[in-house]
């Protein structure tokens, strides 16, 4: 049930001081800790779990080896119209080169308008050395793997390689192939030179199996999706920088929906996508990696979208992404179902999505970090500003640890299960801070409560499935809807939480519709007074007071009846008429002096 803050107001003059954000006193209980996953020398294909997974079998050792013997290799030598081979497994035919055989064959030179073809036995492993090549094909990929076991590219040290499609792909042999690379077989690229790909009309690589990346530079620039596999993508040590017309990198297989997974070990990542950032519609694990990601445009291209119906009486617009718009909840094209929206999320998963540790600066029109499923969060450093949730998942949302600062977004973090326990966390939203719903939000991009409102049963009812629970961490909340929303239940027992809300609307510091429990931990929350709820129950002493009308900026203290400092000085960011706080060294019966700017008052704890 419910329980509203008593009026206990206390009259004021207000001395104004300097608007700051202070959490002073606060323990700092967890780091942004990085875990390493294991690459393992089995090779084999393996799955990651729902959460950390077993990775020992996602590469093999050969996945890592860029090393080859050139006497025992073939030569290949591009020259303009014309194609040499010293070798009877490379078979020459005008301007295209098919290989035929296994073995290591080394090719350099720039072919002009021709093709790169392996088409060998399905036992065979291939290893294609690029040495300063450059190769453009005006209307197929200038590499077609057509068949083999598995096909190696890897670039010789310090070279300089560079292929490009003219803007047309046509069909070969019956297959659509519409990428500059173009695989139907496991492909791995390593190596420590450099590639550049041009796809002025589909997709930079493609592999319709298995697709590893495990060193080298790759700068890419496609019309469609930057870095494409149909079974998996898994990658380590490569700096891969894509501009994408679609998603940067997408993994989708929509025969087996085991596969279609994506493993990111570690690298280094700039992707700009009109699409999806890292798109997977299976599941998806990253364990370490440094990812500058725009997705969409970016935050600053989100259209306008509402907040809450704020309480069926009023309404205010907010900035953010435009009318509810359904997710299909897996990769598919980078849209979104029912429209021709191109998904911007920075980060997506259609299944689990799991964060070990990483540098993430995400700037997305959609949702920063994204499951249909659930998401942990267990290290990590992340800036993100978005155009709609920070963090969204359509199950469980749950923070271990990490550095998470969000400095703009609709709504901070969104899951039908938040569970914080642990981590520093900062966020800034147009509407909720922490949002626990019922049901399922297909996308989290559209906003309109309509959408976000996670499939409530009908007009004006609610779910109250959701639950919020915070054992630990740093949080900072600094909302203009409701600071803490749990359509359910809300329990704090650890941490430092601070939530900064405004004084306009229906909006509340805390929200919750069956119950708000603190036993441990410190609060401090600011807000309005016109829906203002406190905790329920509580096993510390709780102090929730109506304040009046104070501006931004106005200091809060509590003090003891021995003039011990509770609640050190704490300057709201936002103009406030409420204050709740909590903290294990506030007694139930005991007296308190809170003092706002300049005035002070005696209240007893409940």
């Amino acid at each position: 049930m419910k329980k509203l803050i008593p009026v206990m107001l206390l009259v004021f003059i207000v001395m104004l001081s300097g608007c700051s954000r202070n959490t002073g006193g606060k323990q700092s209980e967890t780091g942004a800790g990085n875990q390493t996953g294991n690459s393992g020398n089995a090779g084999g294909s393996a799955s990651v779990g729902s959460s950390t997974g077993n990775t020992s079998k996602l590469f093999s050792s050969r996945d890592f080896e860029v090393g080859y013997d050139e006497n025992a290799s073939a030569v290949i030598l591009l020259e303009g119209d014309t194609i040499t081979s010293n070798s009877n497994a490379a078979t020459v035919s005008g301007r295209t080169v098919t290989i035929t055989d296994e073995g290591t064959f080394i090719l350099s030179g720039n072919l002009n308008d021709g093709m790169i073809i392996v088409n060998a036995d399905k036992t065979d492993k291939i290893q294609l050395v690029f040495n300063n090549v450059s190769i453009h094909s005006e209307t197929s990929a200038p590499v077609y793997i057509l068949n083999a076991d598995k096909v190696f590219i890897t670039l010789a040290r310090d070279s300089s390689n560079t292929l490009s499609n003219g803007g047309t792909f046509n069909a070969l042999d019956g297959n659509n192939i519409d990428g500059v690379i173009f695989s139907k077989e496991d492909l791995t690229l390593n190596g420590s030179g450099t590639l550049t790909i041009y796809s002025p009309a589909g997709h930079g690589i493609v592999s319709k199996d298995e697709l590893r990346l495990t060193s080298g530079i790759f700068r890419i620039t496609a019309a469609s999706h930057g870095i494409e596999g149909k079974d998996n993508i898994c990658i380590a040590n490569a700096e891969i920088d894509i501009t994408a017309g679609k998603d940067g990198i997408h993994s989708e297989n929509t025969d087996d929906t085991s596969l279609g997974f994506i493993y990111i070990q570690s690298g280094t990542f700039n992707i700009t996508s009109e699409g999806d950032g890292i798109s997977a519609s299976a599941y998806m694990q990253i364990d370490d990696g440094t990812f500058n990601i725009v997705s969409g445009g970016g935050s600053s291209n989100a259209q306008m979208k509402t907040n809450d119906f704020m309480g069926g009486f009023m309404r205010r617009e907010r900035p953010g992404l435009g009318p509810a718009e359904g997710d299909s909840g897996n990769a598919n094209t980078g849209t979104d179902a029912g429209n021709a929206t191109v998904s911007g999320k920075g980060i997506k998963a259609a299944g689990y999505l799991t964060v070990n540790g990483g540098r993430f600066t995400i700037d997305s029109a959609d949702d920063a970090v994204h499951s249909n499923a659930s998401i942990d969060i267990n290290g990590g450093t992340f800036e993100i500003s978005t155009g709609d949730d920070g963090f969204h998942a359509d199950e469980s949302l749950t923070i271990n640890s990490g550095t998470v600062n969000i400095s703009k977004s609709y709504e901070g973090l969104e899951a039908l299960h938040v569970t914080v326990a642990g981590g520093d966390i900062t966020i800034y939203a147009d509407d909720d801070g922490i949002n626990a719903a019922g049901g399922k939000d297909q996308s989290g991009f559209g906003g309109i409560r309509g959408n976000d409102r996670f499939g409530r049963p009908g007009p004006g009812s609610f779910s109250s499935d959701g639950s919020i629970v915070i054992s630990g961490g740093n949080i900072y909340v600094n909302a203009r809807g409701d600071g803490i929303d749990a359509n359910g239940t809300l329990t704090i027992t650890g941490g430092y939480t601070v939530v900064c809300g405004p004084t306009v609307g229906d909006t509340a510091t805390l929200d919750f519709d069956i119950s708000g429990t603190i036993t441990g931990g410190t609060f401090i929350g600011t807000g309005s007074a016109n829906m203002a709820q406190t905790f329920s129950d509580s096993e510390q002493g709780v102090i929730s007071v109506r304040v009046g009308n104070q501006p931004a900026g106005t200091t809060i203290i509590l003090v003891d009846s021995n003039g011990n400092t509770i609640i050190p000085s704490f300057t709201p960011e936002l103009d406030f008429a409420v204050v709740i706080l909590s903290s294990p060294d506030i007694v139930k019966g005991e007296t308190y002096k809170i003092t706002i700017g300049s005035n002070t008052g005696e209240f007893t704890a409940k």
